[in-house]
This record gives C-alpha cells, sequence and structure tokens, in this order.
C-alpha cells in the first residue's frame, strides 16, 4: 500500500501520500500478443476488482474502461492487467469487504504480480453518508487513496451515457477515461 514519501525542497520539509515519480515518462506496455515493449500507449491498464457481490464492476467498466475482474483477482500471467482498483459500495457490509481486502494485500496474501492502486467506492443511496459509514471512509482513506463515486440515478435504469458527476473526475483522470466529467 501507499506510504509517505518526503521529497527534499529549500525551505520546510514537503510530505507527499502515495508514490512520487522522479520523472514523468509514458507507460510502455508489450505490443498485443507477447510483442516486445517499446511503444507508448494511451489509457493506462488497470483492472476493477469487486469487494463484494454487486459492487459495481461492470457499471465502472463500461463508464470508465479498464478490465472487469468481477470477484477474481486478475491474471497477469494470462495478459489482464495487475494495478488494481479495488471497488465496494458505501454500505456497512461493503466497507467491511473492502477492509477485508486490504487487509488481504496488507498481510501480502494477494497474488504475486498485483499492486493495488486505490479503492472506489460507489454510493449505495442517494445523499450523505452516514457518520458511522463516513468515518469508516475515513479510516480507510487514511491507508490509501479513495475515491468516491455518487448516486447517480441515470445509471440505476441502465444510462450509462449520461453526463458524468463532477465529483467522478478525478476518478476519470486516474483511469484515463476518454469521457471526463
Amino acid at each position: 500500500m501507499q506510504g509517505s514519501m518526503r521529497q527534499e525542497a529549500e525551505g520546510p520539509e514537503i510530505w507527499l501520500r502515495g508514490p512520487v515519480a522522479d520523472t514523468v515518462e509514458p507507460i510502455l506496455w508489450p505490443e498485443p500478443g507477447g510483442g516486445e515493449p517499446g511503444h507508448a500507449v494511451g489509457p493506462r491498464r488497470f483492472a476493477w476488482v469487486a469487494t463484494h457481490g454487486g459492487a459495481g464492476t461492470t457499471t465502472l467498466t463500461s463508464v470508465f474502461g479498464g478490465h472487469d475482474a468481477g470477484r477474481n483477482w486478475p491474471r497477469p500471467d494470462q495478459g489482464e492487467p495487475g494495478a488494481v482498483l479495488l471497488v465496494g459500495r458505501t454500505h456497512a457490509a461493503g466497507l467491511d469487504a473492502v477492509s477485508h481486502t486490504l487487509d488481504t494485500f496488507r498481510r501480502g496474501e494477494a497474488p504475486p504480480g498485483l499492486d493495488l492502486d486505490a479503492v472506489v467506492l460507489v454510493a449505495d443511496a442517494p445523499g450523505r453518508l452516514p457518520r458511522p459509514l463516513a468515518q469508516r471512509v475515513k479510516v480507510i482513506d487514511s491507508l490509501i487513496d479513495v475515491y468516491q463515486v455518487p448516486w447517480i440515478p441515470a445509471w440505476r435504469i441502465g444510462d450509462l451515457t449520461s453526463a458524468l458527476p463532477r465529483e467522478t473526475a478525478a476518478l476519470a483522470r486516474l483511469t484515463g477515461a476518454a469521457r471526463l466529467p
């Protein structure tokens, strides 16, 4: 999981949460079909992993792209992306499932070759979270980056083409989605 990294600077120390790259370069991926790496690609490769049934990985894949691993671990040895975005709903059972899966990574029990990038929490109902659930989200956010997807009524009736709310802009940037809010 991510930690804090100190970056040297003149003046006060600057603490950053998460990985810090020395330079920004395009990500090079192997050619499809097992070719050699060496070409820059557009959207990054990642897999949505559901921490419980009904988490929303299929909808997120349809809207933001990526690989829908469902409740399975992606298999990088079979060409699936090793970058993982854990997905859960914001109800108590969903947050329990997210916490359990985070603990699996913490204990080193996730399959080799997987990198946990972030947690994506999908609203289970419209409106603000009740205080006990909001506090649990804060705990998860203290461990890893959390992206929240608000309740989107159009998704409930199957309309995945409606405009995305601005609250999803950071997730769209993370995933390289072409359809930024």
